[in-house]
């Protein structure tokens, strides 16, 4: 969509709060792509962000909430819901993980509802976590993610049923939520749409709806019941889903452009990759990445961990540089796939404390690629893992980010904003579990839509 066209709009069509940094990237991008120029804030943004973003169709906020407290969100998440009203949205949207990752104690989404509900009003909110175009799908209350072998249930997921933090035993969406929130949940289901039911069931008791989607045509009738519940539901909840509904609506009714193919950034072979993640689908793309060109380099988290975590670095480091010189992109992990020795050591060393693990794991890989940017002078680079994704942006220094150009959904390369010499570099984030073998073979060769 062109400028002419996103000026049919007298504000913007979404304000977000993501509850981790690759999906909050995910929402400027299905935006973005769609002709809706936005953009994505790495922290609480300042007063002077509502001028910089003015003319925006996009303005989202990314946050750490899915691996935080309930107790943390009510001191951090407030302040955000005001930014995003003072923006005068069409939508406020609380931006959550298409795998629903959460639980009571950590990144309760129920938590976050029952504050945007304070903040907005206690009006019904709709909850639309599947995503088709990603192959998530909800019917009849039930949450359906893809895998490497299939589509399977959540609760029998082979990755996100024994996720290390908040494993998935729920597959139900409302029942997982009402184990987070007093605020009653129903569902909105298949036979609801085909019935036209939605619009009157949305109004009446549950203040929490979860609404079922498993196809392009039904996006279009969740995309218009959100569109013409804007001003009784403005504050809804779920994954990039929500946007992908609204776009699909708006182009059925004309009010924004079909895509157009978006070509590469071009190759570019000094090039770097740090990964935190321990999924099986970050497995296979370090596998398919060694037998293609990439120097995978092992991160010793076990001895970081240690009492001489600075030597543990450097030499991650130093094995890093000696593969750019060589002309070969480095790829620095920290596990391959749920089954690594490495985590078991982690676990051990750390008593079990997973969070303190992360936390001091994540920062060293953002240490190390910021050492890698500034030394050799990079200029595009990629990052596996959510949590991880955060430490990176975080020791760069990056403060915005703006979609440059596509990859697989959720996970395009984009633009980085900094006060320094790295503006506008170039970084593709990506969550653990998401993406194709060939994913840093794409990033490296500048992303593009493939046919």
């Amino acid at each position: 969509m062109n400028g002419a066209s996103a000026n049919r709009f007298e504000r913007p069509l979404v304000a977000w709060l993501g509850d981790d940094f690759t999906g909050a990237a995910a929402v400027m991008e299905v935006l973005s792509f769609a002709g809706l120029p936005s953009i994505l804030y790495l922290s609480p943004p300042g007063p002077e962000a509502l001028a910089e973003s003015k003319g925006l169709m996009g303005i989202g906020v990314a946050t750490l909430a899915r691996s935080q407290s309930p107790r943390w969100m009510e001191g951090n998440l407030p302040p955000i819901y005001e930014f995003l009203d003072q923006t005068g949205a069409e939508f406020a949207h609380y931006k959550i993980c298409s795998t629903l990752d959460s639980s009571p104690q950590v990144g309760s989404i129920g938590k976050a509802i029952d504050l945007g509900r304070q903040h907005f009003g206690a009006h019904a909110v709709p909850v639309i976590t599947a995503a088709p175009e990603m192959r998530r799908y909800q019917a009849f209350g039930s949450l359906f993610c893809s895998a490497a072998d299939g589509v399977h249930r959540l609760d029998r997921h082979p990755v996100m049923a024994h996720h290390p933090v908040t494993p998935m035993a729920e597959a139900d969406v409302a029942r997982h939520l009402a184990e987070q929130t007093e605020t009653p949940t129903g569902c909105i289901d298949l036979e609801d749409f085909r019935d036209g039911r939605a619009n009157k069931k949305i109004a009446s008791a549950p203040d929490i709806w979860t609404l079922d989607m498993i196809s392009a045509e039904q996006q279009v009738e969740v995309g218009k019941l959100l569109w013409d519940r804007r001003r009784d539901s403005r504050f809804v909840v779920g994954s990039q889903g929500v946007e992908y509904a609204l776009v699909s609506y708006l182009r059925s009714q004309g009010l924004i452009e079909f895509p157009r193919p978006l070509p590469s950034l071009g190759r570019d072979d000094s090039f770097a990759v740090v990964s935190g993640s321990a999924s099986p689908t970050s497995a296979s793309q370090i596998a398919w990445a060694r037998q293609n060109g990439f120097a995978p380099i092992r991160l010793d988290v076990a001895r970081l961990l240690g009492p001489d975590p600075s030597i543990v670095e450097d030499q991650a480091l130093s094995a890093a540089k000696e593969a750019n010189a060589a002309g070969t992109p480095p790829i620095v992990f920290t596990a391959e796939g749920p089954d690594d020795p490495a985590l078991r050591q982690v676990r051990d060393l750390m008593g079990g404390d997973m969070d303190r693990a992360n936390d001091l794991i994540g920062r060293s890989l953002g240490r190390i690629m910021r050492a890698l940017v500034t030394d050799l002078g990079l200029s595009r680079i990629a990052v596996s893992g959510g949590d991880t994704s955060g430490r990176v942006c975080e020791a760069l220094g990056i403060y915005a980010l703006e979609a440059a150009a596509p990859t697989i959904p959720g996970a395009a390369i984009c633009r980085a904003r900094t006060e320094g010499a790295l503006d506008g570099m170039e970084i593709a984030l990506k969550g653990g579990q998401m993406g194709s073998p060939d994913y840093f073979g794409w990033v490296r060769d500048g992303g593009g839509t493939r046919a």
